[in-house]
């Protein structure tokens, strides 16, 4: 699977949504009572004239504002469900340090504050702290997936056991080896956390006293590369199990045919 990599197009286009949300009350708002000011300064009427313009310009106006919050509202839930897609994207080849700021939701308070000190302390070890970031996000990301994968896989284990035709036997055995595989994974993803957690203690420790993380140089790499790897191997055999979903198809269609 190749890495996806976030483009100078997706970043317009989040700015985009962005600032159409932020601009869409204003305008549509602003655009009535600006003419509202101008008819009452242009046109040469009594007050009559002047609180009919008035009137309709304050009802335009208050239906403006109404029609750009409803568009803001739109374009802010299109903005959270695409912003949401991307981290999928880039969470499916595992999260790297420049790509920590797409998941400051799922960063705790605390790492945040860690973040934010470690980095105005020392460009080096913020750096770290970043990687060994990225390293966590992805590990708690895979170990939750990595748990609904497996309630799936077993849970369809069960079904295939009521299955009698011939294919079911085969069907039996991949899902048994797509449950070792996710279990397995679940288990290098528990350690990996368990590791990027302790080094970002470390390093905050080392900040705090002033020193150094040159000693820490190849657990980060250990923990980059999991980052990388994990993320693959579950989504190989969620493709696995796609595949077998589609084939058990045909079982249950000898079954319906027999009865």
């Amino acid at each position: 699977m190749p890495r996806y990599d976030i483009t100078t197009a997706d970043l317009k286009h989040r700015r985009r949504l962005t600032a159409g949300a932020i601009a869409a009350p204003a305008l549509l708002s602003l655009i009535p009572a600006v003419i509202t000011i101008l008819l009452l300064l242009i046109v040469a009427g009594g007050p009559p004239v002047a609180a009919v313009i008035l009137f309709f310009g304050v009802i335009a106006t208050a239906l403006g504002l109404l029609a750009g919050s409803v568009i803001s509202a739109i374009l802010l839930q299109r903005r959270a469900t695409w912003t949401r897609d991307m981290r999928e994207r880039i969470a499916s080849d595992g999260i790297r340090a420049e790509e920590i700021e797409w998941f400051r939701k799922e960063m705790r308070s605390s790492e945040k504050r860690a973040l934010k000190a470690v980095e105005s302390g020392d460009v080096l070890l913020g750096d770290a702290y970043r990687d060994a970031l990225a390293s966590r996000l992805t590990a708690t990301r895979i170990v939750r997936s990595s748990k609904r994968e497996l309630q799936l896989a077993k849970r369809r284990q069960g079904m295939l056991k009521q299955l009698n035709s011939a294919q079911a036997e085969d069907f039996r055995e991949e899902v048994v080896r797509d449950i070792e595989k996710i279990s397995s994974v679940a288990d290098q993803a528990k350690a990996m956390l368990i590791e990027s957690e302790a080094r970002l203690q470390m390093i905050e420790a080392a900040a705090a006293r002033g020193g150094s993380i040159a000693d820490s140089e190849l657990a980060l790499k250990r923990l980059a590369s999991r980052s990388a790897e994990l993320p693959l191997a579950l989504e190989s055999a969620r493709m696995t199990d796609e595949v077998r979903r589609e084939l058990e198809a045909e079982p249950e269609l000898d079954i319906d045919l027999e009865k």
